[in-house]
């Protein structure tokens, strides 16, 4: 096996298999990634068991087809490390891995192909064209959100929705919850709901661009695989069911407020810097036309901070993490936020002012 490449058209596909790569395993071959030559073409795969991710790219000149893994950090590393336009020269030769770029000369220790794993063959049972955009937006306004670590394993992922004419995601951490819709008018889609894991969404996430290039989604029983021109990507779902979230979404509100989003977070992040570190609570007092918040510690430090909102109704303190607000805030994209209340010991709804298409919904704390 051996292939000639620029460096940079061997490190983009590099890069983005290796974040797939699980670099502290007890398998040693899930260190390295898998080089295939096939067909003019160059394929790399990166997998920890759990996601895997192909790229290719295609080849110029001499080539000759085989397959072999090398160790995946050291191999960018050393990529990384070479000068623009350096012409990369990789070889195998009694189960040693050659490269030659310039005056240097790399050898890297090899594990066969053959044992390299690969998850195993599926059908998918939804499958779905969405924009680059249109998943970014699904991903980014709700990931946030998700559980790290919690013994409940299911919540340590984003829920995906589909049915009829509409994509959905939402996770949750117990204490938050965060939903996004998506109309979806190609076709009707089969009513399914499957857990994504926190690792398969990050890495979704940090592949997909800022466009409107399509991508096919392929929901399977286990699976879920997105193909895109410069990837292909798999993850295995989480094995559990999701929390009924409608019965947490308020109904009942009758305060609404309407603020500045600008103002309003800036102003939660400053309360936020003497509120206690471990509970991060703020206390909010609403009155006509005004939001007064308030933060303070165990040494006594207090912070006000007093805002004009659009509100006509009672006098209402309510106690909020600052950190849920602000990132909440975050992931809003217009200049105005609506939040609705009902009483100080009900969960608040916050949603855009013009477009409902993202819902959040952050439980009050006692303070």
């Amino acid at each position: 096996m051996k292939f000639t490449i620029s460096r940079e058209n061997f490190l983009q596909p590099l890069q983005m298999v290796s974040g797939a790569v699980e670099r502290r395993h007890t398998l040693p071959i899930l260190s390295n990634v898998l080089i295939k030559v096939t067909e003019g073409a160059l394929w790399l795969t990166g997998t920890d068991l759990e996601v895997e991710l192909v790229s290719s790219v295609t080849l110029e000149g001499d080539y000759t087809d085989g397959e072999i893994t090398v160790p995946a950090k050291k191999l960018f590393d050393i990529i990384r490390g070479l000068t623009d336009g350096t012409q990369i020269h990789f070889s195998v030769d009694d189960n040693k891995a050659l490269i030659r770029a310039g005056r240097g000369r790399y050898t890297l220790s090899t594990l066969s192909a053959n044992d390299y794993p690969n998850l195993e063959d599926w059908e998918s049972e939804v499958e779905l064209d969405l924009t680059c955009l249109d998943i970014k937006r699904l991903i980014d306004s709700t990931n946030f959100s998700m559980a790290q670590q919690d013994v409940r394993y299911y919540l340590n992922g984003m829920s995906l929705e589909t049915e009829e004419n509409l994509v959905r995601t939402v996770a949750t951490d117990g204490h938050r919850l965060a939903l996004c819709r998506q109309p979806y008018d190609n076709a009707s889609l089969s009513a399914r709901q499957v857990i994504i894991p926190r690792k398969g969404v990050m890495e979704i996430s940090r592949l997909i661009g800022d466009d409107d290039s399509l991508i096919k989604v392929q929901i399977g029983a286990n699976h879920i695989r997105l193909h895109a021109s410069a990837f292909i990507f798999t993850s295995k779902l989480v094995d559990g069911r999701f929390p009924d979230y409608r019965r947490v979404l308020p109904r009942d509100g009758d305060k609404t407020i309407i603020a500045e989003k600008s103002t309003l977070k800036e102003a939660f992040s400053r309360a936020a810097i003497l509120s206690n570190e471990k509970f991060r609570g703020v206390r909010l007092n609403l009155s006509n036309g005004e939001l007064k918040i308030t933060a303070n510690n165990p040494e006594q430090e207090e912070a006000e901070e007093i805002v004009d909102v659009e509100y006509q109704g009672d006098d209402l303190e309510i106690g909020f993490n600052v950190a849920y607000l602000i990132d909440v805030l975050n992931a809003l994209p217009r200049d105005k936020v609506k939040i609705t209340l009902s009483d100080s010991n009900s969960s608040a709804l916050i949603e855009d002012s013009e477009d409902d298409a993202a819902l959040y919904v952050i439980m009050p704390m006692r303070l």
